[in-house]
């Protein structure tokens, strides 16, 4: 049984004959303890706050049942590890990834290529962002007010909380609100039209933060932590 935040997502599971509902992350509709496994990919990274993220995790392993397992992939700082770049960042522009990079604002994704939705992401945070931001362990930048710094596709991360791009595919003739837009070139002047972009919000994890907040609850224990492709990986089990 899957569920997601984007109902356009979900109603794709129901085309392809899999059962899956919209839900929030942190109230999941389903009874304590009546799951074997549980997969939480590119989501918690998505929460605006060291709280919410904690409480996503919680949320996750209520569902397990005793001896039940949960795999948790967030978006990684670290782009570059044991001097290895992640598929992330050797995906430039200009190359026959172009198309894939204007509409990439996601982490890599392990188990499928499917992309984001196509409405906008509430970036929400509050006061105690900033104070997250001042505890920073890995070299990350600290956010001196409120505007969140925009993220460069394809580049290295250079703070932990950040709004990433997400250009719209097809777009729109009309610009919408105070949704910012990009001119998209190629083909024909009919195929030439206003494209919105709209900014997601992430918070990308340093190195041992996943795990740390995970051994942070006494009813699981990690049974592993690694890094892969970009993203930072815990293997949990329930007690």
């Amino acid at each position: 049984v899957g569920c997601d935040r984007s109902k356009s997502l979900v109603d794709i599971c129901g085309e392809k004959h899999f059962q899956a509902f919209v839900c929030d992350a942190l109230s999941v509709p389903i009874r304590s303890g009546s799951c074997d496994a549980c997969i939480s990919i590119a989501v918690i990274h998505h929460f605006s706050t060291a709280e919410r993220r904690l409480a996503t995790i919680r949320e996750l392993t209520r569902l397990l049942r005793p001896g039940g397992t949960a795999l948790i992939y967030v978006w990684a700082m670290e782009q570059e590890y044991k001097n290895q770049k992640s598929k992330y960042l050797k995906e430039k522009s200009g190359s026959k990834n172009k198309d894939k990079e204007m509409n990439t604002g996601t982490a890599q994704r392990p188990l499928s290529d499917q992309g984001p939705d196509n409405s906008s992401q509430d970036s929400a945070w509050s006061d105690q962002l900033l104070n997250d931001l001042k505890d920073e362990s890995c070299g990350a930048k600290p956010v001196a007010d409120f505007r969140l710094p925009v993220h460069t596709n394809r580049t290295s991360f250079h703070s932990q909380d950040l709004l990433v791009p997400w250009h719209l595919k097809g777009g729109t003739k009309k610009k919408e609100g105070s949704v910012d837009t990009v001119l998209v070139s190629g083909g024909s002047k009919e195929s030439q039209e206003l494209s919105p972009v709209f900014h997601r919000y992430y918070h990308v994890f340093c190195e041992g933060e996943l795990e740390a907040v995970c051994r942070s609850l006494d009813c699981v224990r990690v049974q592993k932590s690694y890094y892969d492709q970009g993203n930072w990986c815990v293997v949990l089990e329930k007690l």
